[in-house]
């Protein structure tokens, strides 16, 4: 696809943004919950929420894909880099160059932002995701992600 363009979600894109989340949703086997969308959401438009979202729409006008990224300090650095919390691109979408977009996007608002860097995670199976990522990097970095689930 050409003529994508991404931009931050605004209040008209909940619809399209659904669409995208819910996709996201599926694909890591994550139960879809109204509630929890609606919140992630009002954080998504809130301007003092660290949440923000972008969306890429393709030449049609209609949105392909979505990230969601946030400050993070990074405290031996003394300074904050960019955390993308999550990303996906419509299963039709893949190869559009969207998911470039997204990175595009995140680039210069790393750079205005004054972000040294951009981290993430990915699930292992996720090796389309994988792909894609390791032409921005030099592979998976050296850390080991430790989750401990609080009830």
């Amino acid at each position: 696809m050409t003529d994508l363009t991404t931009r931050f979600v605004t209040a008209d894109d909940k619809a399209e943004w659904r669409v995208l989340f819910d996709g996201y949703a599926d694909f890591y086997k994550v139960a879809r919950n109204d509630t929890t969308a609606e919140q992630v959401w009002q954080w998504l438009l809130d301007p003092d929420h660290v949440l923000e979202g972008l969306l890429t729409r393709d030449g049609a006008g209609q949105a392909v894909g979505m990230a969601h990224v946030r400050a993070c300090p990074r405290s031996l650095g003394g300074c904050d880099i960019g955390f993308l919390d999550d990303m996906f691109v419509l299963p039709q979408a893949r190869g559009s160059g969207a998911a470039d977009a997204l990175f595009d996007t995140l680039r210069d608002l790393a750079a205005a932002r004054g972000w040294p860097a951009i981290r993430w995670i990915t699930q292992h199976f996720n090796y389309r995701g994988r792909a894609f990522y390791d032409h921005y990097t030099d592979g998976p970095s050296d850390f080991i992600m430790y989750q401990w689930q609080l009830d």
